[in-house]
This record gives C-alpha cells, structure tokens and sequence, in this order.
C-alpha cells in the first residue's frame, strides 16, 4: 500500500503544479494577446482526470495497493512516459498550457518531440491513464479512462487544437500577404 500511496500522491503533487504552472502561461499569454479555443470542453477534461484520480484511488485501495501481474513493465512505461512529459513540457516552456490557447504572431513550437508528433503529451496521457491503473491491477480504471480519454480526444480536443493551429497559420499567411504588399 506504501507504494501505491506515494506513486498516486506524487502523480497528484505533479498535477497540481502543472495546473500552476499552466494558469501562470496562460496568464502572460493572455496579456500579451492570444486566444483561448475549445474552452467549452475543457471542464469535461477536468472532470475526467478528477475522476479518474478518484477511480484509481478506489480501485487501488479495492485492491490494497498491490501490484497486479506485469507491473514493473507498467512501471517503466509510466515513467517514459513522465521523461516525454517533461521533454514536451520543456519544448513548449512558456506556451505550455492545459488550455488550448494561440499566441498570434508565434510560430508553431516544432522542437523537441514535436519535431517529430504532432500532439506528443496526448500519448504521455493515454499512457499514463493506461498504465498507472496497470501498475495496481486496476483494470476497471485503465480500461474505462482509456476509452473515455480516447474518445474526448479523437473526437473533441485534437480537432478543436487543429482548428486553432490552423487559425494561426491563417493569420501568419495574412502577415506575410500585408508585409509583401507595404
């Protein structure tokens, strides 16, 4: 139980700052201009880390906070995934955010490993959702919060993200067209 107790505590610890951290970027973003999409949908990504928190708290405590079978495994795949969070975390600096929030006259950030993926802290949150419940045996929470975390992804937030990159591309094409013409 100590592990699971510390591993979820240090999770939520992380979370926590990383909300911090975003509400400082978003604020100095703001200032300077830019422009918040998808706001809509963002309480239905709160609340679906909120209960997934939840869940796995009740499951793993179901479960005593044992280990289930292949854990280690899990384990090692959590914390990949924690070295790209903090790889993407770092390439974007302070345009990090867990809002969807466009600077205009920015240029889209392509270092680190979005050089490579498009929307690389979207798979550090499939994997973790996966694999933290896995580290337990905690099968309902990986199973269920996959799903949903797939489904509000696919269907919500990558095409409302894509929307917004497209309208800074629009609007660095229209700064490139108004200084051409001056």
């Amino acid at each position: 139980m100590v592990f699971f107790s510390i591993l979820v505590a240090i999770v939520i610890i992380q979370r926590l700052i990383e909300l911090l951290y975003a509400k400082r970027n978003e604020k100095w973003m703001k200032a300077e201009g830019a422009v918040e999409y998808g706001s809509k949908h963002y309480p239905f990504i709160v609340l679906l880390h909120v209960l997934f928190f939840l869940s796995i708290l009740i499951e793993g405590t179901i479960n005593e906070g044992q280990t289930g079978p292949g854990w280690f495994f899990f384990f090692l795949l959590f914390i990949a995934a924690q070295v790209m969070r903090v790889w993407a975390l770092a390439s974007l600096g302070k345009f990090w955010n867990t809002k969807i929030i466009v600077l205009p006259g920015e240029n889209k950030v392509a270092k680190g490993p979005y050089r490579w993926v498009k929307h690389p802290n979207y798979i550090v949150v499939a994997t973790e959702i996966a694999a933290l419940p896995l580290i337990f045996g905690a099968y309902f929470t990986a199973i269920v919060f996959t799903i949903l975390n797939a489904l509000l992804l696919l269907f919500v937030r990558i095409p409302a993200e894509e929307k917004a990159l497209t309208a800074l591309k629009q609007e660095q094409a229209e700064r490139k067209v108004s200084v051409s013409r001056e």
